[in-house]
């Protein structure tokens, strides 16, 4: 008789285990022979050395399938428990990951497509497009594969921390209270991508990291996943600090929409001179977005398409189209 403890590393236990541990009760049953018990994040396996062996080996199938799917469905558990080797959905080779509950995420317009296969291709990318063309959702989703697959080692998102009409100031709180309403879409998009125990444990030890731009500065960002989020903000001199951070084995992915410039000059947007000076660089490459790849409400790219023919209309003009 042996015993042998498994830790369940980073599982949503409800989602692993089930609901009152239904589906601990269905491994229990494959092996009858064994006296298994869960303890929070372990399992305890306790029997014959073979049986144990044999325990220990299809647990770490288990988890196996579950940290590529994020789901482990109660229909699947009984075939990975004979061995069989399942996938979720078929025709997965466009799919960039899984996201929570197994939601397959994957490249939606020809734009995003070019993002993805850039990202193989390149250190440094520019993905430039209006709001709501997917550009950051893709280069986050790009980022946390990498991390899964271990070709990264963290993933760092920043933004500049910089108003859109409200002032930073007003905010109540301390200075992690006024920055996280800035951060929060990439908030957004992780928690979309990555189970809440996992992300809560990557953002404690630092796997993954969330930091206004400012915070770049002095850093040298090796094994990395970068992406630098609303770049149109960041002046010349910012933009070149943090293209500056990238180290050994780093991929960058720098996201903008030059219509929505919310610096007090515009024309000293650092994106629009960054690309102009980086445009023949090898291994840098820019994708431009457009309204057709805006994937959010179908309002939202005729509202775009509506701003994009006036981009610029006077108070008078518009008083007298009320007046009338």
């Amino acid at each position: 008789m042996i015993e042998k403890l498994i830790y369940l590393e980073s599982v949503d236990l409800v989602e692993f285990l089930g609901i009152k541990n239904a589906k601990l009760e269905i491994i229990k049953n494959r092996f009858p022979k064994l006296k298994i018990v869960a303890r929070g994040n372990w399992l305890k396996a306790i029997g014959d050395a073979e049986e144990v062996a044999d325990f220990e080996e299809k647990i770490n199938t288990l988890l196996e399938h579950y940290n590529h799917y994020n789901v482990l469905k109660e229909s699947t558990l009984g075939e990975l428990l004979e061995g069989d080797r399942i996938s979720e959905a078929s025709g997965d080779t466009d799919i960039i990951l899984y996201g929570v509950s197994g939601r397959p995420i994957k490249a939606r317009t020809e734009n995003q497509e070019k993002l993805v296969e850039a990202f193989k291709k390149n250190d440094l990318l520019f993905a430039i497009g209006p709001a709501g063309s997917g550009k950051t959702y893709t280069a986050i989703a790009l980022a946390v594969a990498a991390l899964k697959n271990r070709s990264v080692r963290k993933i760092i998102l920043s933004r500049p921390a910089v108003e859109a009409g409200e002032k930073l100031g007003f905010l109540p709180g301390d200075m992690k209270d006024k920055i996280d309403p800035y951060l929060q879409p990439l908030y957004d998009a992780l928690q979309d991508m990555i189970p809440a125990s996992r992300l809560k444990e990557y953002m404690e030890n630092g796997t993954i990291q969330i930091a206004p731009l400012a915070f770049m500065r002095g850093r040298t960002l090796n094994d990395a996943c970068v992406i630098l989020d609303e770049a149109q903000n960041t002046t010349n001199n910012q933009l070149k600090m943090f293209l500056t951070r990238m180290g050994g084995h780093a991929k960058f992915i720098v996201t903008g929409d030059v219509t929505q410039i919310d610096i007090p000059n515009p024309q000293n947007s650092g994106l629009v001179k960054g690309m102009q000076i980086l445009n023949n660089i090898e291994r840098i490459k820019i994708i431009n977005f457009n309204v057709k790849d805006i994937v959010r409400h179908k309002l939202v790219q005729d509202i775009v398409e509506a701003y994009e023919k006036k981009p610029s209309i006077k108070i008078e003009d518009k008083k007298q189209s009320i007046n009338k």
